[in-house]
């Protein structure tokens, strides 16, 4: 049977693997000028088929809505997101990619894919397999937060 202590050693692995992923991409995206959160946020905009309400990114990243807005500052001072009015209401701004966004994504792509190999390195094919499982089961399984 596990003991409490094995479920503290887990969430300290997890952490740790998390921190040196995040190195591991700043890294890789510094010579871009962008941070890992920016680039989280530009992908997410780029998911959408029409451009989303700050609000939508603030729930899709599960981030307050304070965090998008800076975000959203840096990435729009760097040409690579622009606000643009809601056509049904003065109030709502959207948030479009730009042409220097979609560059900016494609030539990411690969720096995205080494940071992940870096990290996934030690495992084998199977070994990949079974820990995609686990961690989908594990973001899956999470509550619906609420910010």
């Amino acid at each position: 049977m596990d003991s409490p202590d094995s479920d503290g050693l887990l969430a300290e692995q997890l952490l740790r693997l998390t921190r040196r992923l995040h190195r591991i991409q700043s890294r890789q995206l510094e010579p871009a000028g962008i941070t890992p959160a920016q680039f989280r946020l530009l992908r997410t905009v780029a998911q959408y088929d029409a451009a989303p309400r700050m609000a939508d990114l603030a729930q899709r990243l599960d981030v307050v809505p304070r965090a998008v807005t800076t975000l959203v500052d840096a990435l729009e001072a760097a040409g690579r997101v622009r606000r643009a009015a809601d056509p049904d209401s003065r109030r709502v701004v959207r948030i479009e990619i730009t042409d220097e966004g979609r560059s900016t994504l494609r030539s990411l792509r690969s720096a995205r894919r080494a940071a992940a190999e870096e990290i996934l390195a030690p495992l084998s094919a199977d070994q990949r397999e079974v820990l995609g499982g686990l961690l989908s089961a594990l973001v899956d399984g999470m509550p619906e937060r609420h910010c």
